[in-house]
């Protein structure tokens, strides 16, 4: 499993092209699109096609070769194999059939969102893309509207302002959302902030609707109030010896406290205020 580019080709690991060289036979999801990446690194390697239309009535042929000995490397069109792309009935198959499977780690647009959020990422789930009708996408963030997780969906550009309005209607204007564009790309660009005020960034930009999107979500906060002289008491003597951002995330871990309030509070207190 080949993670390629999610964009910029310099995140082209130098193991996944000495993989791509070594093995007897690649299968890309796009075998044009990714004949251009291995021509850029001067790869010529037998390519078969390998998408979610075919993939089924490619698993026999495949396993066939992995059982005569052959090697092959599984790409998608960007990014880490499977991950809302075709894949798991061929490693399913490889497995059940006793032969290896290995992956070359690379490249992720999920993860290099979340790593650049702002959002809790200790839990979060990964839901890929959304339903297209907007009825069926609005059932599946109901479905979600009291997860606790942080919520990760990819977005096509041309729906992502109408998926918005849906989770305006199902989480409040208040829900925190980050919507990540063109991830190590020339025109990378990433919006944090109210639900309400993501949406109105996106729907009078017309940037936004253009190129590959990660959409997110945190999700519910459920944690119970705890008494601010609780906070104080575990906040003050934290904040003499850390950075702030540590003694916050300590004291919700010792205290159960939001995490809102006690940054809220630790600012205070750093300014003299409280």
């Amino acid at each position: 499993m080949v993670a390629t580019p999610i964009g910029n080709l310099g995140d082209f690991s130098q193991r996944a092209m000495d993989v791509l060289r070594q093995v007897d036979l690649i299968a890309a999801e796009d075998t044009r699109h990714s004949r251009k990446l291995l021509h850029h690194f001067a790869i010529n390697k037998k390519m078969v096609s390998c998408h979610e239309h075919n993939e089924a009535q490619q698993i026999p042929r495949l396993l066939d070769l992995l059982a005569q000995g052959q090697s092959i490397a599984l790409l998608t069109d960007a990014g880490t194999p499977l991950v809302s792309d075709p894949g798991y009935r061929i490693v399913g198959a490889a497995i059940e059939h006793g032969i290896a499977v290995t992956p070359i780690p690379g490249p992720c647009a999920a993860i290099a969102a979340l790593s650049v959020s702002g959002l809790p990422t200790d839990r979060f789930l990964f839901v890929g893309f959304p339903p297209g009708r907007q009825a069926a996408c609005r059932a599946l963030l109901e479905s979600l509207a009291k997860e606790t997780a942080t919520l990760v969906f990819y977005e096509s550009p041309r729906r992502l302002v109408a998926t918005l309005q849906s989770a305006l209607a199902v989480f409040g204007p208040d829900r925190s959302t980050v919507v990540a564009r063109e991830l190590t790309k020339v025109h990378e660009t990433v919006t944090h902030g109210r639900l309400r005020d993501v949406l109105d960034t996106v729907s009078y930009d017309a940037t936004w609707q253009k190129g590959e999107l990660v959409l997110m979500f945190a999700g519910l906060e459920t944690a119970a109030s705890v008494d601010d002289e609780e906070i104080l008491r575990v906040l003050k003597p934290l904040l003499a010896e850390l950075p702030l951002k540590q003694a916050v995330g300590l004291t919700v871990s010792i205290t159960g406290a939001r995490k809102n309030e006690v940054y809220e509070t630790a600012v205070r207190l750093s300014s003299g205020q409280a």
